[in-house]
């Protein structure tokens, strides 16, 4: 199984969870080439863009939202005590469907008569090294290649490896030989304990799977263990039909992740319907999110009061970001504000999609948030704003060399548009994008996929990006580069 990390830390080297699903281990009668396995079992991706090691599920730490108040969808109010059977409530199974109990007793007699897999030591090497030699881009030293990849595995598996343990070491070897810091081995403890993160505050991880026809489901991938939505029956594989009465049909995963987070102790309503035909349940849940919001604000005065800024901090991206930004500007220039700046020193980045989200906020429709680029054409994507600017007024970005990952997303796009001029110091220079495997013993791998390259084509990771000024300049001359930058882009 491929997870792709949305998240983004430079300084370290763990991602945060996706909810992972087993294969089976049950011994069978026969050896099997493991080679054309590996091909027949493609691994299938979840979830979206990741981080610039960023090992980003896409995440960081959840957050406590400033808009709580005002939220319609957030409510303080507990269930009424008396029993609703509308609050857990199954509506009927469409009769043409199936019983899907029946169908799971028939799919595990048929199972009785499939030949299982054995998993030796070496077939799990040779798992991880097809997993390189399919995906890893080689963003650092280039001299990987895949015939100095091949002699490598020719030379390991020349002899057997006699247990699994020394099948794990031989793994870590083989993807400490690439030179690529993020590209690591993770036991099954490791890959197990990353299935657990939860930024919902409910205890869900969701997916997007394809209907066949078009059409993307938002289905759970993985639950933990007594939290809410455990507790009140959620089941992994259920499909999320609506959040607080709001149909999610063609959103993404993480903007649903972002609908059904909330300060703690709030209630969100959710409608899932249990397995392909149904039944479909209405559920009320009580958050249990223990974090702050990234963001705080405040309004400064210049030139005798004459200027009125919006100074915003934000120290991290994460699924509440980009909402708790929005509710600062509007309350901002509701006080007036006709400038602003936006503090990104010292954030290391947090969830990938948080900071492409938060950067649309700012762009026209159409413009170039970011290019991602790898061996593998899904990993080759243009990413573009697609609504129009929440504010047009003239912006300061100050970033130093601890910005990175997702704040340098959003800085380079910003940048890159001319909305906004760049101040401080070069910033840390990390753009590579992971995903995470799993190998059939429950164990995976890390893997460097891909990078992001700037909307000006420039490559993040390594260089970082160079600011506009060193210092704060005065609004003229910000006014006067970003009016130069949008000539200078239309001729």
């Amino acid at each position: 199984m491929r997870l792709l990390l949305p998240f983004s830390s430079p300084l370290s080297a763990t991602s945060s969870p996706v909810t992972p699903q087993f294969f089976p281990e049950s011994p069978p009668p026969s050896q099997i080439d493991y080679s054309a396995l590996s091909k027949i079992l493609k691994k299938s991706v979840i979830g979206t863009l990741t981080g610039a090691l960023s090992l980003t599920l896409v995440f960081s730490s959840p957050i406590f939202s400033v808009a709580a108040a005002n939220d319609p969808y957030l409510s303080l109010n507990p269930p009424s005590s008396s029993i609703d059977s509308s609050l857990n409530r199954f509506d009927s199974v469409p009769e043409d469907c199936p019983n899907e109990e029946e169908e799971a007793d028939t799919e595990m007699q048929d199972d009785d008569f499939k030949p299982q897999l054995v998993i030796t030591n070496e077939g799990i090497v040779e798992e991880a090294w097809e997993i390189v030699n399919d995906a890893f881009l080689d963003s650092r030293n280039h001299s990987w290649t895949p015939e100095t990849w091949q002699k490598q595995k020719d030379d390991i598996l020349a002899n057997p490896i006699k247990s699994r343990s020394k099948a794990h070491e031989v793994i870590k070897k083989m993807l400490a030989s690439l030179g690529d810091q993020y590209t690591r081995f993770l036991t099954p403890d490791e890959f197990s304990r990353m299935s657990k993160y939860d930024i919902t505050g409910i205890g869900i991880n969701l997916r997007e799977v394809s209907d066949g026809g078009g059409n993307v489901k938002l289905k759970v991938l993985g639950l933990v263990l007594d939290s809410p939505a455990d507790i009140a029956g959620v089941k992994q594989g259920d499909e999320i039909l609506s959040v607080n009465g709001v149909d999610v049909s063609g959103k993404s995963s993480f903007e649903v992740s972002s609908l059904l987070q909330g300060p703690s102790k709030t209630y969100v309503d959710l409608k899932v319907k249990h397995g392909n035909c149904g039944p479909v349940k209405s559920i009320k849940l009580q958050r249990q999110v223990n974090a702050k919001t990234p963001v705080s604000y405040r309004l400064e005065k210049f030139e005798n009061g004459n200027i009125s800024v919006g100074y915003i901090r934000l120290k991290e991206f994460n699924a509440l970001a980009r909402k708790d930004l929005v509710i600062a500007m509007k309350r901002l220039q509701d006080k007036g504000a006709s400038y602003f700046v936006m503090d990104l020193r010292d954030n290391l980045g947090g969830l990938v999609q948080a900071g492409i989200e938060t950067a649309k906020l700012f762009l026209d429709e159409g413009d170039t948030v970011i290019y991602t680029a790898g061996r593998d054409p899904e990993a080759q994507k243009t990413v573009l704003a697609d609504k129009k600017p929440l504010i047009t007024s003239p912006l300061i970005v100050m970033v130093n060399n601890r910005t990175a990952s997702a704040s340098e997303i959003v800085a380079s796009a910003l940048h890159d548009n001319c909305k906004a001029v760049l101040v401080g110091e070069r910033t840390y220079g990390k753009g590579l994008i992971q995903s995470v495997y799993e190998l059939r013993d429950g164990s995976g791998v890390v893997v460097t996929v891909g990078k992001y390259v700037t909307p000006n084509h420039m490559d993040i990771n390594g260089g970082g990006i160079e600011p506009d000024f060193r210092n704060l300049p005065a609004w003229d001359e910000v006014k006067e580069h970003l009016s130069k930058c949008n000539i200078f882009q239309r001729s």
